[in-house]
């Protein structure tokens, strides 16, 4: 019989092979999760309800989402196309996922939902031009504020993790870490290094276990005190 903090738990976790999502299947399976680790492209129809309703109970999900592809363009220059991509990634599959779990976690009286989000919908650099993937991750936050309070009355929690400086082979890969600008930025963090993805899916974790019953509807910041 598996062992482990989530011993007993199903997880569904999106998007596994970017972002933090290698990091989150390993946690979650090292505590004794079930995990069912999904890729599929959630922009295609009806691919966020196949998910949920094939994946059969579900405890836990892990709603990761990022966006890889052109982050960095200033607003005169980010057409239609690029918006809208941000947010196909980014927003519109959170809400058909939450939209189709949301009565079965309230039929059981019982979920979580753990959106790995960014800072960058808190706090933006100045000096980074991000418009489109700074506006698609605030909206993550208010979704995430507003589902909150809608499913508390549920016992459903749903929170997100506002992380940055965290390692990931999809933003951070190994080349980059030598260059001499990129440490140059680490300094720019208050803890003066990349968090590990192990730190990243203890946090998630703890959002996911039955002892967070009382915090919903919040974006935990998890940058090392760059967004004070």
């Amino acid at each position: 019989m598996a062992e482990g903090r989530m011993a007993g738990k199903r997880v569904v976790v999106t998007q596994v092979a970017d972002y933090m999502g290698p990091a989150m299947v390993e946690t979650f399976r090292r505590e004794g999760a079930e995990v069912i680790a999904d890729n599929r492209d959630l922009r295609g129809p009806g691919a966020c309800e196949d998910l949920i309703r094939s994946a059969g109970e579900i405890d836990v999900l892990i709603a990761n989402m990022a966006a890889t592809e052109h982050l960095l363009m200033p607003a005169h220059e980010t057409s239609d196309e690029m918006w809208e991509y941000m947010f196909d990634m980014m927003v519109h599959p959170l809400h058909r996922l939450c939209r189709t779990l949301l009565p079965r976690m309230y039929a059981r009286q019982a979920g979580k939902i753990v959106v790995v989000g960014s800072v960058t919908g808190i706090r933006i650099e100045k000096a980074i031009a991000a418009s489109a993937y700074a506006a698609a991750r605030s909206a993550q936050v208010g979704y995430v504020r507003a589902v909150g309070a809608e499913a508390a009355r549920n016992n459903v929690q749903i929170n997100l993790i506002a992380q940055h400086f965290t390692y990931s082979e999809t933003f951070f890969p190994e080349s980059m870490q030598q260059r001499e600008e990129f440490r140059e930025w680490i300094k720019t963090c208050p803890a003066g290094r990349l968090a590990t993805g192990e730190e990243d899916g203890e946090l998630a974790l703890f959002l996911a276990s039955d002892k967070c019953n009382f915090v919903t509807g919040t974006a935990i910041p998890f940058a090392g005190g760059w967004h004070l």
